[in-house]
């Protein structure tokens, strides 16, 4: 089940941590994944090392705010691999930061950083692969979501938030929208992440039911369901990946 070969998978903010857990569970399913980033050394870090395991990989850098990169990286990618089937709308954290303030206290020349990124990056590249998909019958778009964008914490990340519930808005209308033409649209929803400060994380697995953070390999193993042929009769969904965090 849930094999994945003769696929192009396009994964985006792959070069580090839960985007290379993705990237990784998808090439070990049987895709060719393009990892994307930003930063041009981490995605070719991660592309050899999967290609290292024997699996297939490239490195395709582009900036996923930019419109002209994105539709130029993933011409690169249909040349090399083959047209994109699976679209991973995972970058997420702003290369310019991630300040943690209350919106009273936010400049409004941060709030574009959010948007830009997980609104913008996420209508530029399902824009890039969207058609093709349609015309071969066969895609899966699928945005890595937060609960930050499900519920409200106090921890200032209300811009954070609601770029990612704006994108997850987006997905469940394109995903009725493109349903005839066999292109699955849906978002996975994560909670506590072991990406957090040392320092914090044993205090917050304390608060998940599981009693541990999230790790790349759990968000790589749900993504890899929903890009799999068995997951044809799930899309406009939220899969919430969270430890029994947030059960509404």
């Amino acid at each position: 089940m849930f094999d994945l070969s003769g696929h192009t998978a396009l994964v985006t903010g792959a070069g580090q941590g839960i985007g290379t857990g993705i990237a990784r569970a998808l090439a070990r399913q049987g895709a060719a994944v393009a990892v994307n980033d930003l930063e041009p050394d981490r995605a070719a870090a991660v592309a050899h090392a999967l290609s290292a395991e024997g699996l297939v990989a490239l490195a395709a850098p582009f900036d996923v705010t930019n419109g002209d990169a994105v539709k130029a990286g993933v011409d690169v990618v249909a040349t090399v691999l083959g047209p994109v089937d699976v679209l991973v709308n995972n970058a997420g954290v702003p290369a310019e930061g991630f300040p943690l303030l209350p919106f009273r206290e936010m400049d409004p020349e941060l709030w574009t950083r959010f948007v830009d990124l997980n609104l913008y990056g996420v209508l530029h590249c399902t824009r890039a692969v969207l058609e093709p998909m349609c015309e071969r019958g066969w895609g899966r778009i699928i945005t890595v979501s937060s609960e930050a964008g499900r519920v409200g914490i106090p921890l200032g990340v209300s811009l954070y938030g609601a770029s990612k519930a704006a994108a997850v808005g987006f997905m469940r209308h394109l995903a009725v929208e493109v349903a005839k033409q066999g292109v699955t649209v849906n978002s996975v929803s994560l909670g506590l992440m072991d990406n957090v400060p040392g320092e914090w994380a044993e205090s917050m697995a304390r608060t998940v039911p599981r009693k541990r953070l999230g790790s790349p390999d759990d968000v790589g193993a749900a993504v890899a369901f929903l890009a799999s042929s068995e997951a044809d009769w799930v899309t406009g969904q939220v899969l919430p990946v969270n430890g029994g965090t947030a059960t509404t």
